[in-house]
């Protein structure tokens, strides 16, 4: 059931838009600082043969190289400066979301609000930079050891290569808190959603392609389009769903007048988790293909190349490592972001409860059970929509990008982006009202 916010979002009045300048200011940076950063995917590291790489990665593509060139629009691929993409940003803010978890002078950084935030944005900043460099360093390693791909091998290039990447990186991050501050959207999120769809149109053509050559059925194509609109359909119902517990406010006295009790919903999203289950799980499974393609020791029959092989795409061990994976990660990054001793606490200190539920522990008993419950449904939920994709890939040699993690991703950002936009048009249409309230009370 939509909440009534989405209920008042739906009656918007849409020819406001043209109205609303401020809204298309945004709208216009945010374009804007999307087509910068499709332009710097395009632009090369110094020192490298492009054609030399560009054939090395097309025979290393089967790990984690073509997950990560999905999330940098082709970035890796083509290896420039923003091969890093905004990847040790995500990665340094999970970590410390972690760390607030465990350490208590984190913790208690995080409760002083706004400034608490502001440092713990500090240090998410300070660990993307050490993240970044030594990402690029071993990128830079990674390169002198493809034969022909570096120019001039050395520390030169070395230093050069960790600069550049995480020069890109930096301002990826900056561009990100930019297009949040000033645009529509979080500003993380819109760069991988670009980098993602950029992709689709190569994708579709390819897949087209390979249909007029033969090597794909007609009706696997349109089986393949049905079953996509079907998993965005799907996404986008199980993103909306709430279990909403009601919360009561008792009856308030403040001098001699008596405030009736109200009550309120305490919204609990059925994927609490988001996309990180999928991203997690992949990254995972992928390192293996990656490090045995990197040491060519899948051609010597290795110990690594044998668990690279049996963590193919399409492999049972592959499938049922990535449900399970999926799984846990949804269970554990929930527990990490959502704290039902806290929230029972708030509610505790401003009178709230839940009816029938004793206040304090057992509010947070509750709250732990109901969120433990949903979650089943959630992480069931990821992994029936990045195992639906993985067979068609597997089985229809389909594009990867048409994968669950994509289509999630691309999903979430773009109804998250929708709602901020319905949110300006609806302060906008508020502003109107206002200010035609006031001009009757002057006429008057």
């Amino acid at each position: 059931m939509a909440s009534a916010a989405e209920q008042l979002a739906a009656n918007v009045n849409w020819s406001a838009f043209s109205k609303a300048e401020e809204l298309k200011k945004r709208i216009w940076f945010t374009l804007g600082a999307l087509i910068v950063y499709r332009a710097g995917t395009y632009i090369p590291l110094p020192g490298i043969d492009p054609d030399a790489f560009a054939n090395s990665f097309f025979g290393q593509s089967k790990g984690m190289l073509e997950l990560f060139n999905m999330f940098a629009g082709g970035a890796v691929q083509r290896m420039a400066i923003f091969a890093l993409n905004i990847m040790p940003y995500i990665s340094a803010s999970i970590i410390i979301q972690l760390l607030t978890s465990v350490f208590p002078q984190l913790e208690a950084i995080k409760k002083e609000g706004e400034q608490g935030q502001k440092v713990l944005n500090q240090y998410t900043r300070y660990l993307t930079v050490l993240l970044a460099a030594f990402q690029a360093y071993g990128m830079a390693v990674g390169l002198e050891g493809q034969q022909g791909v570096v120019t001039d091998p050395g520390w030169f290039f070395r230093i050069s290569t960790v600069l550049t990447l995480m020069g890109g990186t930096m301002f990826l991050m900056w561009l990100g808190e930019q297009i949040t501050s000033r645009g529509i959207g979080n500003g993380s999120s819109l760069i991988i959603f670009s980098g993602i769809v950029a992709a689709f149109p190569s994708a579709i053509a390819n897949t087209l392609e390979l249909g007029r050559q033969g090597a794909i059925s007609t009706g696997l194509i349109l089986t393949v389009l049905v079953t996509a609109v079907i998993v965005v359909a799907f996404i986008v119902f199980m993103e909306r769903a709430q279990r909403r517990l009601l919360i009561t406010y008792p009856k308030r006295q403040h001098g001699n007048r008596v405030y009736e009790g109200q009550t309120s919903f305490l919204p609990l999203k059925l994927n609490t988790s988001g996309v990180i289950p999928p991203i997690f799980a992949s990254s995972l499974l992928l390192l293996p293909t990656t490090i045995a393609n990197f040491s060519q020791s899948a051609n010597s029959g290795g110990i690594l190349g044998t668990i690279a092989q049996l963590l193919g795409h399409g492999r049972p061990l592959y499938m049922l490592l990535y449900v399970a994976l999926i799984v846990f990660f949804a269970f554990f990054y929930t527990a990490i972001v959502f704290n039902p001793t806290d929230t029972a606490d708030n509610l505790k200190k401003h009178g709230g409860f839940i009816p029938g539920i004793r206040p304090g522990e057992r509010t947070a008993q509750y709250i732990d059970q109901v969120l433990m419950r949903i979650t089943v449904i959630g992480a069931a939920y990821l992994a029936i929509i990045c195992l639906l994709p993985e067979m068609l890939i597997s089985y229809a040699s389909m594009p990867f990008y048409f994968g669950g993690t994509s289509l999630l991703i691309v999903v979430s950002v773009m109804m998250d982006t929708v709602a901020q936009i319905h949110g300006h048009l609806q302060a906008h249409q508020y502003e109107g009202l206002v200010r035609k309230a006031k001009l009757r009370g002057r006429k008057k």
